[in-house]
């Protein structure tokens, strides 16, 4: 974490104590007549200014007085020795998002894929993550490459596109166990996009259209199966039931009929073998056409 010089930070609350004091130094050398309050108010004032600093509520800093550290300071208002003291830039505490990128990489099965992926992180020690690495936010984005890249080559092209939130589990704790030392968590990790070259693009979809395909046939020729097996069992029981054959051919003269304007033409001999069926059937024919 760099570490800067107090003395050339200055606060809009340190400006807003130099003011006072000029102007509390003004007033009273006017009060009495001499300008020795001005030698007392305006050295205070700087004074004042730069060693008056301010943390936000979400800002954590390390202040370090001649080079050893002291302790953190914030949120709200802290101060510090100017010259002798050192302060770290603030640590924002809040939960903050990064991405990552994979261009290229290959997978299990030796597909070349571009991945990714956005994580999301949080810094709950300001102490371990100021002292204990240079600069966390560049450390985290190439543990997260490598992780990425890492996690790609393990797994296989399907997996890459069906299995994205297992995946992201997985970095997310495999990040977790390297930033956890720093005093940051890794709170979770999303793949949004899993790329792949278009040519092998375009041959896995022409393999699905076939794989469809090859289902689509199975399941008609099952049908068909299926369809043949009840026309043998309904011809088993028609072959000991002439008559309830003749009321099923009937049936189906009725349903055909039946439609306003329908006209079905039937051999004689099958009106024949009918009897009795196939006199009704004609009756109901003349109805209907009546």
């Amino acid at each position: 974490m760099k570490i800067t010089q107090l003395n050339s930070t200055i606060s809009p609350f340190g400006i807003v104590l130099l003011v006072g004091c000029l102007v509390l130094g003004i007033a009273t050398a006017a009060l009495l007549r001499s300008p020795w309050p001005l030698s007392f108010f305006l050295p205070a004032g700087f004074y004042l200014l730069l060693a008056a600093r301010v943390a936000d509520q979400w800002e954590r800093v390390a202040v370090l007085r001649l080079g050893r550290f002291q302790g953190m300071r914030g949120p709200g208002m802290f101060w510090i020795i100017p010259v002798i003291d050192t302060v770290s830039t603030a640590v924002d505490q809040r939960v903050r998002v990064g991405n990552v990128k994979a261009e290229s990489t290959l997978t299990r099965d030796t597909v070349p894929v571009a991945v990714d992926a956005v994580y999301f992180w949080v810094v709950w020690n300001a102490e371990k993550a100021i002292l204990e690495v240079e600069d966390f936010s560049e450390a985290i984005a190439m543990a997260a490459q490598t992780a990425l890249r890492e996690s790609i080559g393990r797994h296989e092209l399907a997996q890459m596109i069906t299995e994205r939130e297992s995946i992201g589990v997985e970095l997310q704790r495999t990040l977790d166990d390297k930033t956890n030392l720093w005093g940051i968590t890794i709170q979770s990790v999303e793949v949004r996009d899993v790329q792949i070259p278009q040519a092998l693009e375009d041959a896995m979809s022409r393999e699905a259209q076939a794989e469809r395909e090859r289902r689509a046939r199975i399941i008609f020729g099952q049908a068909e199966t299926e369809a043949a097996e009840k026309f043998v069992a309904a011809a088993k029981v028609y072959d000991g039931h002439p008559a309830a054959l003749h009321l099923r051919a009937m049936n189906m003269l009725y349903e055909t009929m039946k439609e306003k304007g329908a006209m079905v033409v039937v051999p004689s001999s099958a009106v024949e073998t009918m009897g009795l069926g196939g006199q009704l059937s004609l009756a109901a024919m003349a109805q209907k056409t009546q």
